[in-house]
């Protein structure tokens, strides 16, 4: 007994390749499914999601400012302490919002083993624009070769 497969003729995925600092191929790359047509939601979700997490974390650091520092545990001081924690936590959220548009894990490979830090999402977002023009583009010729192909096609519907 053989196994039933069903294969699309065309591959519809655009794949990015990631070079490191030196310019260097990781061998990593992103891959986007081109026939996925909300990638633009995605990105403006991101870029929503980036203010919003940027005010949340300007905030605690406000509220952290205001507090009285106290000695800590160990090493680090309460306010010390709570920089830390409120850094990572916007950290972890940032590279949430940065992977809605990258695909899950696409924000890691970007940065190659480098840290996150108060930048990254904007120099990832610089990094990946001209991506962009290339998206909307390999999506309009998918959208205009299924036109092509079945637009024409006027059937009368079945009422």
């Amino acid at each position: 007994m053989t196994d039933n497969y069903i294969q699309t003729g065309k591959n519809y995925t655009l794949k990015i390749g990631i070079k490191d600092a030196n310019g260097n191929d990781t061998g990593n790359y992103l891959e986007f499914d081109l026939m996925d047509v909300s990638y633009m939601l995605k990105l403006e979700e991101a870029q929503k999601q980036h203010k919003k997490n940027y005010n949340v974390y300007c905030n605690q650091m406000k509220n952290i400012n205001k507090k009285e520092n106290h000695k800590g545990k160990f090493i680090l001081s309460s306010n010390q302490e709570e920089t830390l924690k409120a850094e990572l936590e916007f950290y972890e959220k940032e590279e949430k919002a940065l992977d809605m548009f990258l695909g899950e894990g696409g924000t890691k490979k970007v940065l190659n083993g480098r840290k996150f830090n108060d930048f990254t999402f904007n120099l990832i977002m610089d990094e990946i624009a001209p991506i962009i023009p290339l998206l909307r583009k390999k999506q309009n010729e998918i959208i205009n070769e299924i036109k092509e192909k079945y637009g024409n096609n006027k059937k009368e519907v079945l009422q």
